[in-house]
């Protein structure tokens, strides 16, 4: 009797722990994908930037946020309207 308990008691365990497993195995991924998509991504939109650690600084912040980057290096926002929408505190476009 005290052997089936152990066994129920070891398979619900289970059951708790191992989407926990694979859960903390699989975020990792998808985080460092998106931060390489994101890189190369805003390095095409700030290559022609006067301030380039600004505008992939603040390009970075805003992929991360939106998933999203507009092509080329200036304009097509409207591709990207979570990129597009992003203000300042100061009330103009955050996103380069």
């Amino acid at each position: 009797m005290a052997n089936k308990k152990f066994v129920t008691f070891f398979f619900f365990l289970v059951l708790l722990i191992v989407p926990f497993v694979f859960i903390a195995t699989a975020a990792p991924g998808r985080i460092r994908g998106m931060e390489v998509y994101c890189r190369s991504r805003c390095r095409g939109r700030c290559a022609k930037a006067g301030f380039q650690d600004r505008c992939l600084k603040y390009c970075g912040i805003c992929c991360r946020q939106c998933k999203c980057v507009p092509s080329g290096t200036f304009g097509n926002k409207h591709q990207c309207p979570c990129y597009r929408d992003k203000l300042s505190s100061k009330g103009k476009p955050k996103c380069p």
